[in-house]
């Protein structure tokens, strides 16, 4: 194993450095390359970089799990204000210039960089979360099939409220959020269907802050509380905190999203309001891949998670949640039914 040290690289004064590994906010774990000369594994962050609590620290886990089982160098970088498309393609192709193998780009919004920057470096392996539209030999789309989570989170949402009506809260309103929506109201109306589904979305577009706002998450869920719902489901990224300190204000349930939200630390004084979360295995994923690539055969083309494969589920770290025996039983028979496809989950 090789010595490791981990160093803090900040204080960029230059676009051309914000997008180097020297980036601001960006992190490196140094340690020497492998017999073929290539470091390791490095990601980029989406909108709300680390410390989310949610998706890009899943991605961030996945990192730590390969740095510390293979003992390479890794890179993290965040994203920055208002950057475009060619901002996020010279992020990538930094990465790839400085020999990291695979680089992965957290989030759809990594699409036409990570298309950009495969093509300019056809030996390196990238990888993208949430998109699935990169049809290239050295590109791996990391998707989840989100939906079947959702529609688990559903069915815990109609079994655990008295007042009839739940809330969803939406990041941004675009297909991939679509996706949870879809899942959770199908979810909560098969289980009980004189459930009420009260639905929002923060903004139209990720610029505007959808996934990266706790106050207008915050305000939408004291909107649908004030409306009756006692259950409250978000998948809006760090706009989600704001969503659960306002069901644990209110003393509803909260439903997490992509990581188990039950256990983070920035969330722990709200955690007795956390039912459960609807994960997805982003770290699961992003390790993967930087295995595929240390074993010699990369993965690539689409990569899907879903319940069969066991990269999403239900979080069940709540005792109030895994203790209550009728809702258990619900889900687990609603999981067996999706796995079966004697349930169809809808995706839209």
């Amino acid at each position: 194993m090789r010595r490791i040290s981990r160093i803090t690289v900040a204080g960029a004064a230059t676009a051309s450095l914000a997008l180097a590994l020297a980036a601001c906010g960006s992190t490196s774990t140094s340690g020497s390359s492998d017999s073929k000369g290539n470091k390791g594994l490095a990601i980029a962050y989406d909108v709300g970089g680390k410390g989310d609590q949610s998706f890009n620290d899943a991605a961030y886990a996945g990192l730590e799990q390969a740095q510390k089982e293979f003992g390479y160098e890794t890179a993290d970088l965040e994203p920055t204000e208002g950057e475009t498309d060619a901002d996020k393609e010279q992020r990538l192709v930094s990465l790839a210039k400085q020999g990291y193998n695979p680089v992965i780009g957290v989030g759809y919004a990594y699409a036409a960089a990570v298309k950009g920057a495969a093509e300019k470096f056809p030996k390196t392996t990238f990888g993208i979360v949430d998109d699935a539209t990169i049809n290239s030999k050295n590109v791996a789309d990391l998707v989840f099939s989100e939906e079947q989570a959702s529609y688990l989170a559903g069915v815990a949402a109609a079994k655990s409220t008295k007042s009839n009506v739940v809330g969803f809260v939406g990041g941004v309103d675009i297909p991939l959020i679509h996706k949870f929506q879809a899942g959770f109201q199908q979810g909560v109306k098969d289980t009980n269907p004189k459930v009420k589904v009260l639905s929002q979305y923060l903004t139209q577009t990720a610029e505007e802050g959808g996934f990266a706002s706790p106050d207008k998450g915050k305000t939408a869920a004291e909107g649908q509380i004030e409306k009756k719902a006692d259950v409250v489901y978000a998948a809006a990224g760090l706009s989600g905190q704001g969503v659960i300190e306002a069901a644990a204000a209110k003393k509803v349930w909260a439903i997490g999203v992509d990581s188990d939200q039950y256990k983070h630390a920035a969330l722990a004084k709200y955690k007795d309001s956390i039912l459960t979360s609807a994960m997805k295995d982003v770290a699961k994923a992003v390790y993967n891949l930087a295995k595929s690539v240390e074993d010699g055969k990369p993965e690539t083309g689409i990569v899907r998670g879903d319940l069969k494969t066991g990269e999403v589920s239900l979080s069940d770290s709540n005792p109030k949640f895994a203790d209550d025996a009728e809702l258990q039983e619900a889900i687990k028979t609603a999981k067996e039914k999706i796995i079966s496809g004697e349930i169809k989950v809808k995706s839209s």
